[in-house]
């Protein structure tokens, strides 16, 4: 394993100790989301740091309430690390997952999330 993925994966789990203990809903320890004070839009993180919480708790319907975008871009997120580990040994893994289509699809259906938060 190399020092820098050993480093990510720690400060990785630092993050989630910190979203596991402390509920982003109820302290002031987590910061607001500015295009919302700003806009009175939600934008496509919206409900993150809640939908973390929910999902270390093992609550997923909860959140799903929060934020879906994030429940649902987590195997996405998660198959793009995996390739980037895995690259120089599985190459046609990589190129299938890294594939501009999946990018440009995901990157859409973002922008439909956005909107449709917000009608």
């Amino acid at each position: 394993m190399s020092r820098s993925l050993l480093w990510l994966l720690l400060a990785a789990l630092l993050v989630a100790g910190v979203y596991f203990v402390f509920d982003p809903s109820e302290g002031g320890l987590f910061p607001r989301c500015p295009f919302l004070m700003l806009t009175g839009w939600q934008c496509p993180g919206c409900g993150s740091q809640r939908a973390v919480h929910a999902l270390l708790h093992f609550d997923v319907v909860q959140a799903v309430r929060m934020n879906a975008l994030l429940v649902l871009a987590v195997p996405y997120v998660t198959l793009l690390l995996v390739s980037e580990q895995t690259r120089k040994r599985w190459p046609a893994f990589y190129r299938r997952v890294h594939n501009p289509r999946l990018a440009w699809a995901f990157l859409v259906f973002v922008l439909i999330w956005f909107v449709g938060r917000n009608l």
